[in-house]
């Protein structure tokens, strides 16, 4: 039963998790961490490197998804398409994605087949050819699919132009997949570059997870990516985005059939409070607030706002706790038939006022917090989504080690901090708003819907 794992039972599984992984750092700076899960003969291998759309300079947004794009055009010992192809001959699947923060390469195989994936990263790691002529229509390739995800898709238009409202000076400010004038200049040298200066294995963690042996891993990877030569790293910019001082707003005109409102708080991460015992909760206590929230059938905004007032078609959260910068928690919504987008936004401002003036009650925080902490728990019950985890909080600069304490972490959380992050981050100077305001469809145009936050995908 998904709301009755006990805390006992919770604690226990987690703490088998991580006592089955193990990690060790190659000479040249590649970082292996190896998670050992026997139910299935299957391996996840993944490997992070870190840097993503946030180090892009102006002038050249994109180039982190554009370079990902280039890893699979071959190297003298493959050529184009040839790692997808292997890879698929050997029975597995493989794939990668950009985001702010990382771009991550992965592989799904029968166990044995592991080495596999080891030769064929370890090899593009170094050895990729960035042909002229490849990048050419590889560019033409991502311009499409920028006008296929964020062009085209209304939504997603609001999306990025609240993304630039809210951040005035932070990278974050800038689409993953590139602003669509840098990605019309872009140069197949400064992919070449980005190349050179990023794809590092001391910038590199390989992360592994299945019916495998830590040791016998390690043996394999010190085989296949020892020979890779480490460079110096270049200095990363740290840009803090300054304190908002007043409410930001933002209106986009598109075609579509409904409007569409997105609302969001700047708010911490477990990287920028890591170093601070004062403020250390406050991305457990955000983390159970999107829960009372936005927590399934129970929650208050589907709860209230969708089935009881019948005000709004969906509402849903988005915050994540792990970043490398402080991030975004953010509310969009649809508003119900009949009703306005002036409607919901005072809705949705009304909830936010009682989490604020009124303490979650017991129950509803019980129930919050089984539902929260049994979610992750069972997400785990995918090799590949435990590889993601340990990948993702490795890549930002966090300890996977911290989740052994997200369980304890989370049940820890008090109504009275909720009341305190709510108060001192859900205020009017810290809400930038953007509102989608429709515009007649040309139907022969129009295209799928796509909803993506935060990353691209090959």
């Amino acid at each position: 039963m998904l709301y009755k794992l006990s805390g006992l039972l919770v604690l226990s599984l987690l703490f088998a998790a991580c006592s089955q992984t193990q990690e060790t750092t190659l000479a040249n700076g590649l970082r292996v961490i190896v998670r050992e899960d026997h139910r299935s003969p299957v391996v996840v291998s993944q490997i992070w490197y870190k840097v993503g759309s946030q180090d892009e300079p102006e002038g050249i947004t994109g180039v982190s998804h554009v370079l990902e794009h280039m890893m699979f055009k071959g190297t003298p010992k493959h050529g184009p398409n040839e790692f997808s192809r292997i890879i698929a001959e050997n029975g597995g699947r493989e794939n990668a994605f950009t985001s702010y923060d990382y771009t991550a390469y992965f592989q799904q195989l029968e166990k044995s087949r592991l080495p596999i994936a080891f030769e064929l990263e370890a090899d593009r790691m170094q050895n990729l050819l960035l042909a002229d002529e490849e990048f050419r229509k590889e560019i033409q390739v991502v311009m499409e699919e920028r006008r296929w995800r964020t062009d085209d898709q209304p939504e997603s238009l609001v999306q990025e132009k609240f993304m630039a409202t809210a951040y005035q000076v932070h990278p974050y400010k800038h689409p993953v997949i590139g602003w669509m004038a840098d990605l019309q200049a872009m140069k197949f040298k400064q992919a070449q570059d980005w190349y050179q200066r990023w794809y590092n294995p001391a910038n590199a963690i390989l992360v592994v997870v299945g019916d495998v042996k830590p040791s016998a891993v390690f043996a394999q990877a010190k085989q296949y990516f020892a020979s890779v030569p480490a460079r110096t790293l270049p200095t990363r910019s740290d840009v803090s985005e300054p304190v908002q001082k007043s409410e930001r707003r933002v209106h986009v005109a598109a075609p579509a059939e409904v409007p569409y409102i997105l609302l969001g708080y700047h708010t911490p991460v477990h990287t920028s409070v890591i170093q601070n015992k004062d403020a250390e909760w406050e991305p457990y206590a955000l983390s159970v607030l999107a829960g009372v929230l936005d927590g399934g059938q129970a929650s208050r905004f589907e709860r209230e706002l969708v089935r009881e007032r019948k005000i709004a078609a969906s509402v849903d959260v988005d915050y994540s706790a792990i970043a490398r910068s402080p991030g975004i928690f953010a509310i969009d919504a649809t508003p119900a038939n009949g009703y306005a987008i002036a409607d919901l936004e005072k809705a949705i401002r009304a909830q936010i006022e009682r989490v604020k003036n009124e303490p979650v009650s017991a129950e509803e925080l019980k129930r919050v917090k089984a539902q929260v902490v049994a979610s992750n728990v069972f997400s785990r019950d995918s090799g590949f989504y435990q590889a993601m985890q340990i990948g993702q909080l490795s890549a930002v600069g966090l300890d996977w080690r911290l989740l052994e304490d997200y369980p304890k972490r989370l049940q820890a959380v008090t109504a009275e901090q909720i009341q305190a992050v709510a108060r001192k981050y859900f205020v009017d100077s810290n809400l930038t708003v953007a509102i989608l305001d429709p515009q007649p469809i040309d139907k022969a145009k129009r295209r799928p819907s796509t909803h993506m936050r935060g990353g691209d995908v090959r």
